[in-house]
């Protein structure tokens, strides 16, 4: 257990919303409380791609990729799934990370429908919404994360 004292330990992880067009970036506060969106790649080649986000890994001091994965309804992985998969592969060892996978089913329209909310349109701020669906991505990570270890210190206390 973490006395009062003790610092809690830094977590800093990237989100990536993958798309054929476009790359959503989304990043955590220290705490690994809060995900908010970062900014949005357009796609151009696999090592310009690359370079954008080892600028932003750099910056931040990440530690894991967080990579949204395209479920389809039934849960099994369709083609896009394997995709994001291929690319995630290839990017985790150019930068020399470790990735972990989140269903991303219905994260893009859970982000548009944050914009209608705030009376932006979807079709204008396409960008918008994948930075959006990132740190959706991400911000659901950290909550898993964050009930398993609170799970694990329960465990340990009782």
């Amino acid at each position: 257990m973490i006395s009062q004292g003790q610092a809690k330990p830094f977590i800093s992880a990237l989100g990536l919303d993958f798309g054929r067009k476009r790359i959503g970036v989304a990043g955590c506060d220290r705490t690994g409380l809060i995900a908010t969106g970062i900014t949005t790649i357009d796609r151009t080649s696999f090592e310009q791609d690359v370079e954008q986000i080892r600028q932003i890994v750099n910056e931040r001091e990440v530690q894991v990729l967080v990579m949204g994965l395209p479920y389809s309804m039934d849960g099994s992985l369709g083609f896009q799934a394997r995709q994001v998969q291929k690319f995630t592969t290839r990017l985790a060892k150019a930068l020399n990370l470790p990735v972990e996978y989140m269903d991303e089913r219905l994260t893009s329209f859970q982000a548009e429908q944050l914009l209608i909310a705030e009376n932006r349109s979807p079709s204008r701020h396409k960008g918008l919404i994948d930075r959006k669906a990132a740190a959706l991505i991400l911000q659901q990570w950290l909550d898993v994360k964050r009930a398993n270890s609170r799970n694990s210190v329960a465990a340990i206390e009782y």
